[in-house]
């Protein structure tokens, strides 16, 4: 299953945000590796701050419980000072419709 989505950064975060990617923790991707992610990217929008994440995941509902996961929270309260958050520090995130894909 294909799964796009969108998150914005504040001003000026773009570089933070890079490189907090760059050193991503190995107990998140073990984490989205056992909740059914592959493939994982995200892109940068630098005019508007906006990224556009994709993955490839195994089945919603799996991907779901991730989020609940104690190392995901933590990820979130990692990352809540650079990008826009909910009142817990989750991403604001928007699922995007898949209009096209090619393999």
């Amino acid at each position: 299953m294909l799964k796009g989505f969108k998150m914005k950064l504040y001003k000026g975060q773009e570089k933070e945000y890079e490189r907090r990617h760059n050193l991503l923790w190995p107990e998140m991707k073990n984490m989205i590796r056992e909740h059914g992610g592959r493939n994982y990217s995200i892109f940068l929008d630098v005019d508007t701050g906006i990224l556009y994440g994709y993955i490839e995941i195994e089945d919603e509902t799996l991907w779901a419980k991730g989020a609940e996961t104690e190392i995901n929270r933590k990820w979130w309260d990692y990352m809540a000072d650079i990008m826009e958050t909910n009142p817990d520090n989750s991403p604001v995130c928007k699922d995007l419709q898949l209009v096209f894909h090619l393999d």
